[in-house]
Parts: C-alpha cells; sequence; structure tokens
C-alpha cells in the first residue's frame, strides 16, 4: 500500500453523469428491509459521546475499493455505491492518502451527485513531522473537495504526538469536527490502549470481528469506559471467513436476528457489541454495500447468540 502520487484532471462531465445516473438507479433497491414487515425501515444511529453526533451504524471503507484513479466505469459504479449506503441512512465513508486514489475519488463521486452535505467523511493523517501532517491533511481536502472533513484520524499510530497536537487546532478552527487514532493489528494494541487513556478521543478505529475478538478485552470496554466512539475496519476478519463461508446454508439461528447473509450475520455480531458505535466494511459493488447496509436494521443478537455465533464459525 502507497500514499497517493498526484492529483490529475478529474473525471469529465459525462462520466460523473453516469456516474450519477448509475447511483440512482441503485438507489431504489438501496433503503434496508424490516425482516417483519417487509418495509423500509430507517437504519440504527449511535450516539458520539463527545460531540452528541448520531451516527448510522453502517459505514462504507475504501482501501483498495475506492483505488479507481479517473476509470469513468469505476467511478459509475462507486456512485452507485453511495447512492446505496445514503439511500440506507448512512453517511460514513472512511479513507486516507494511504489508499491509492481513493480519497479523490471520493470527492469525485461526492461532487459529481452533488451530495457532500450526505456524507460523514473520516480521513486519516499518516506521515512524520508537523508539517509533512499539515501539508497532507491540506493535500486531502484538496482531494476530497471540501475545507472539512467530519473526522481525521492518526492512521497507525504513526507519529502521534505530533499529529495529535495538529489535529487539536484543527479542530479549534472547526476544519475538523472529530479527531482519533487508528489502528488495523492486536500487535499494535498496547500502544492503542496507552493513548486512549492519554488523550481525550473522539474516536478509535481498530480491527474487530468474529473471528478476531482480541479488542474485547481491554480496548472496547476501555472505549465505554473514556466515552471515544469506536469505527470497526475488517469486520469480515480480513475477508477470509465471508469467502470461506460462501456457498454454506445459513443456519437456522440467523433468522432470529433478521439475516439473510453471511455478511449480515458477520456484521450483527460486531454491531451486537455495546462499545462499537459503526462498522466500515469496503466495497466496490453496489450489490454488496445493499446486503451490507441490511445488518443496520432489525434484532442484534444478545450475548448467548452471540458466544453462540462464534462457536459455530
Amino acid at each position: 500500500m502507497t500514499e497517493a502520487s498526484g492529483g490529475g484532471a478529474g473525471p469529465t462531465r459525462s462520466a460523473l453523469l453516469r456516474g450519477t445516473l448509475a447511483a440512482f438507479a441503485a438507489a431504489t433497491l438501496g433503503a434496508p428491509l424490516n425482516a417483519q414487515t417487509g418495509k423500509a425501515t430507517p437504519m440504527q444511529q449511535r450516539k458520539v459521546a463527545s460531540t452528541g453526533v448520531m451516527l448510522p451504524v453502517v459505514g462504507c471503507g475504501t482501501w483498495q475499493t475506492f483505488d479507481v484513479g479517473h476509470d469513468a466505469a469505476a467511478l459509475a459504479e462507486r456512485a452507485a455505491v453511495l447512492e446505496v449506503l445514503f439511500a440506507a441512512g448512512g453517511s460514513v465513508i472512511d479513507s486516507s492518502p494511504m489508499y491509492g486514489s481513493s480519497e479523490q475519488v471520493v470527492g469525485d463521486v461526492l461532487a459529481g451527485m452533488q451530495a457532500r452535505e450526505r456524507a460523514f467523511i473520516a480521513t486519516k493523517v499518516w506521515t512524520r513531522g508537523r508539517a509533512a501532517g499539515v501539508a497532507q491533511m491540506e493535500r486531502s481536502l484538496a482531494l476530497l473537495r471540501t475545507d472539512h472533513v467530519e473526522l481525521m484520524q492518526v492512521h497507525n499510530l504513526v507519529d502521534w504526538q505530533t499529529q495529535l497536537d495538529t489535529l487539536l487546532a484543527w479542530k479549534r478552527e472547526r476544519r475538523i469536527g472529530h479527531l482519533g487514532v487508528t489502528h488495523y493489528t492486536a500487535s499494535a494494541y498496547g500502544e492503542l490502549e496507552a493513548v486512549m487513556r492519554r488523550h481525550a478521543l473522539d474516536f478509535v478505529q481498530l480491527n474487530y470481528a468474529i473471528n478476531d475478538r482480541a479488542a474485547e478485552a481491554k480496548l472496547l470496554p476501555l472505549a465505554a469506559a473514556r466515552g471515544i466512539a469506536v469505527l470497526v475496519n475488517q469486520p469480515f476478519g480480513g475477508g477470509g471467513l465471508l469467502r470461506s463461508l460462501a456457498g454454506r446454508p445459513l443456519p437456522a439461528w440467523a433468522a432470529e436476528i433478521d439475516c439473510a447473509s453471511w455478511a449480515q450475520v458477520l456484521l450483527k455480531f460486531v454491531l451486537a457489541h455495546p462499545s462499537v458505535t459503526c462498522v466500515i466494511p469496503g466495497t466496490g459493488r453496489a450489490e454488496h454495500m445493499r446486503d451490507n447496509v441490511q445488518a443496520g436494521v432489525g434484532a442484534l443478537p444478545d450475548a448467548a447468540l452471540r458466544e453462540r455465533m462464534a462457536a459455530a464459525l
């Protein structure tokens, strides 16, 4: 994974138009349905403790999936993905300068859809030194075509002491709405815990899945105790678990929590933890986004069922 390398010309007017048309076509199938009534149901929301902002529980990650440059057909499909997310009541889009062209794609697609106000944009700073951090964040805002983002995070704790100082200043200036830190592996949990205890964070982003439960031991309880909202990356266990379940019939208990797919089962397991605020599975396909957002409505497993689910998988 490498840092974004350059801007270049944006997509053509015709490409953005095609993307917008594809998006609105997808929107008709975007709103999640209540399994009991068959009617469209608003996505559940959870409160960010530090600000009171209500956040929809299913968002969209962009690592690899939005790194498509200026390809018109790919941009149209990403517009469809985001329109499905918005139609379902979702808003969170997570990106990073580490994700190739993903920030630029998000910015171009939102501009083409005239949908910036529908998005809760989360991105990251991923470099060392104050000046380099400021320059990188300025570039992110330019690529995202906005003068502010709802959440800026220190990516993988890189030079977090320096970058958090800048984020605090940017938050005071209202260039960012929230600040946080991220990581994606349990090997970093000791440092992540120390930062969570030492600083007043709005968010922490971490890995958590039915087959990756290390965060339950300390980090998720600590987030609740400290009033830190939690974004979950890799809710499918890095993707390997979901692929391994393809073609396997759903167990009977899936109906108890209004699940019609393995993706919904895995996402609802994560969302059932009371410390989790939002899951951000990555996808570049509208049909996958449509499946994912369904996890944002209906019943969630209780503690006993969660243990049965983990044992079964």
